[in-house]
């Protein structure tokens, strides 16, 4: 599956679920280079202007992609998400050609929601407590973060169903995605058995100030067409 995003260079989004009922994204780009504990603060021109981040990702309280999961590792009765990770955590040798990793994550409280993109295998656990995975730290990750409303969430779930993602957990009521028939087959880990095998979605970011479009292109393995014939 590829991302593209109109109107910026790069954007890697990091998402803060705070203690109130909306779900939203904070402008924070982040990126891990291989060997490294802290993070490069991300902005959309020359790679030396990167700043450096101040919390190595082992600090469950200091470090924003901490921040970014708290809700996910614990309980908050107004945020539900779904995870996936083709290295689904705590399961081991599951078979699978995806490589997706990533968190849906909405607000049952408002129209609030965030999807969040990861590169890193077998985390995060679900309800357990944040714990960096020391054998990650010899790689490069990233965090891709956007901040939506709730009506965004089927296109995002019909580009992820072309690639059968291994979904680890789910606890979104189907209250919260009633008329959306792409996320209820995802959870519900359907396979797509007839054309189209591709797909183009457009989603926007919820931000006011300046709302991002992004395309989502994505094939399955039953397509003959690559991503360069989008």
């Amino acid at each position: 599956m590829l991302l593209k995003l109109s109107k910026v260079v790069l954007i890697f989004h990091l998402i803060n679920l705070s203690h109130s009922q909306t779900s939203t994204c904070r402008t924070n780009d982040v990126y891990k280079a291989p060997a490294q504990t802290t993070g490069k603060i991300i902005h959309a021109g020359a790679v030396g202007s990167w700043a450096n981040g101040q919390a190595p990702f082992t600090d469950p309280q200091g470090h924003s992609f901490a921040k970014t999961l708290e809700n996910v590792v614990r309980d908050n009765p107004t945020i539900k998400f779904l995870a996936y990770n083709n290295v689904p955590p705590g399961i081991p040798n599951v078979k699978t050609k995806s490589n997706s990793k990533g968190v849906i994550i909405l607000s049952t409280a408002a129209d609030s929601a965030a999807w969040v993109i990861h590169t890193i295998p077998g985390f995060p656990t679900a309800k357990t407590p944040y714990a960096w995975p020391a054998s990650e730290t010899a790689r490069g990750h990233l965090l891709i973060c956007l901040s939506i409303s709730k009506s965004q969430i089927n296109a995002i779930a019909a580009s992820l169903l072309l690639v059968q993602p291994v979904i680890h957990y789910n606890d979104i009521p189907e209250t919260e995605t009633a008329g959306m028939p792409y996320f209820k087959k995802l959870a519900e880990g359907q396979t797509p058995i007839i054309p189209p095998f591709t797909s183009r979605r457009t989603i926007r970011s919820q931000n006011a100030a300046a709302p991002v479009t992004v395309h989502i292109y994505s094939k399955s393995e039953s397509s003959k067409y690559d991503l360069n014939s989008f």
